[in-house]
């Protein structure tokens, strides 16, 4: 055998290699990767592959692919949540390199490629992305639209019915209309914008509660770089958001009236505080947070949002920190408003938990630190006060707060699995988050240049009798 052949099929073997971890990594960790709560059917009929099952990686391809072990289905549904934070999709512009623009597109079908692989594992319920789908809010319409074709194309592979929407407005706008939305905005009054919706399964089908098979129900919160922080948000900003991804303050609720009740909470943590540059947006979203608070609610609350609560440094890797423009702010409008934060100052978070929460039980899913982090905020005996700490208290209401880490690739290209299960003998829903990562993304990238490597050399190889 030559040694141009040798090396061939060397070059082949790695890339064999490469592609199958790429496509089953989830299969090498499965116990982070998986469900939580799933409990397999005892089947008293022997199979012969059931001793290979117990062989790690070997064992979880068998049971996704060949022989896929059954599940004993709860009383009520697990809910079953895909949760993305920053997934912060780049652009590019004239002056770009070519090399730049090359690792623009790998990082769109990278970040493709993990969505694509977990939501054939999981199938879950529901997906949330976290904010920062984009990573600036600097960006014009026509860019805007540019990176939203790729989130729906690339990135978040959805049915027909659901791109058909956002690529239709794109193709017929140049830029949006963003007084139409501001008249109609302001023309309503504060009682009487809507926020809510009930047992919401699909946002295209009638009355949204028709199921497509094995499609989830999909979730966009507002990240800073989606619509700028309060001192830099404008109309502009949120009628593009609004108008591509949907309303940025809403909740959904499921079974309400039953024990098994629970609702999905996104909130624009954005436009909590200021000062504003535009007042208005804070008003609306208190008045999101008021309405939510005054139905009452009965049940498990899944908060979805990007800035992370108020919590004293050194229990994450973001610490609290808010900055406001100075003086020598290039846009001298902006001067004394709100720049930029890590967490919610104290007061909004303590005011946020209470009206959302209210003593109820549940779980919160952030962006924004992209390291990752998980608290607990405990309320203390008195009732007045929320407190952030590492452990939960047993004693009091303690809410799980979850950072989910970032989904780009220096950070390892992480899926948050949140899993909701209801005890039926507590008659209570109870929470349990995993975070599975990937790969850091230039092992992606080497997996497709080694497997373009290989076919040109086996071609050649064969073509010309090496």
């Amino acid at each position: 055998m030559s040694l141009i052949r040798k090396f061939a099929y060397t070059v082949f073997s790695i890339a064999i290699l490469l592609n199958i971890y790429i496509y089953t990594y989830p299969s090498i960790t499965p116990n982070i990767c998986s469900w939580e709560y799933q409990k397999p059917i005892t089947n008293p009929s022997s199979n012969l592959l059931d001793p290979l099952k117990k062989i790690p990686y070997l064992g979880d391809l068998i049971d996704q692919y060949i022989a896929p072990t059954e599940y004993k289905k709860p009383t009520i549904e697990d809910i079953k949540m895909l949760a993305f934070g920053d997934p912060q999709i780049k652009g590019n512009w004239p002056s770009t390199p070519y090399i730049k623009r090359l690792d623009t597109f790998g990082n769109d079908y990278y970040l493709g490629h993990i969505y694509k692989v977990m939501k054939k594992r999981l199938q879950p319920n529901y997906v949330a992305v976290l904010g920062d789908l984009f990573s600036s809010q600097w960006i014009g319409d026509s860019e805007f639209f540019n990176r939203t074709r790729r989130y729906v194309t690339r990135l978040y592979d959805q049915p027909d019915e659901h791109r058909e929407y956002a690529l239709n407005y794109m193709n017929t706008h140049d830029q949006v209309d963003w007084m139409k939305y501001l008249e109609e905005t302001k023309a309503k009054k504060l009682n009487e914008l809507e926020f809510g919706y009930n047992d919401v399964y699909d946002w295209n089908t009638p009355n949204y509660t028709k199921k497509f098979d094995n499609e989830p129900l999909f979730l966009n919160v507002t990240g800073n770089h989606d619509v700028g922080y309060s001192g830099d948000a404008t109309w502009q900003h949120m009628t593009r958001y609004v108008q591509l991804f949907g309303k940025d303050n809403f909740w959904i609720e499921y079974n309400a009236g039953t024990p098994h009740a629970y609702r999905i909470v996104v909130l624009n943590s954005l436009l909590l505080e200021g000062p504003a540059l535009q007042p208005e947006f804070i008003d609306y979203t208190w008045e999101f947070l008021y309405q939510l608070f005054e139905r009452k609610f009965k049940g498990s609350t899944i908060l979805l949002t990007h800035v992370p609560f108020y919590k004293e440094e050194g229990l994450c890797v973001d610490g609290p920190y808010i900055d406001y423009y100075k003086e020598n702010a290039r846009e001298p409008y902006k001067i004394g408003k709100l720049r930029s934060q890590n967490h919610l100052s104290h007061d909004v978070s303590q005011r946020v938990l209470n009206l959302i929460f209210n003593d109820e039980p549940g779980i919160i899913l952030t962006g924004h630190d992209h390291e990752g982090c998980e608290t607990y905020y405990n309320k203390n005996s008195t009732g007045q006060y929320w407190t952030a700490s590492k452990t939960k208290d047993t004693n009091d209401v303690s809410i799980k707060e979850v950072t989910v880490r970032a989904m780009m690739g220096e950070y390892g290209g992480n899926s948050g699995l949140m899993t909701g299960h209801f005890n039926v003998g507590k008659q209570e829903w109870e929470f349990d988050f995993k975070l599975c990562p990937f790969i850091i993304q230039h092992v992606w990238w080497v997996t497709k240049v080694v497997s373009i490597i290989s076919t040109l050399l086996l071609s050649t190889v064969y073509l010309f009798g090496l």
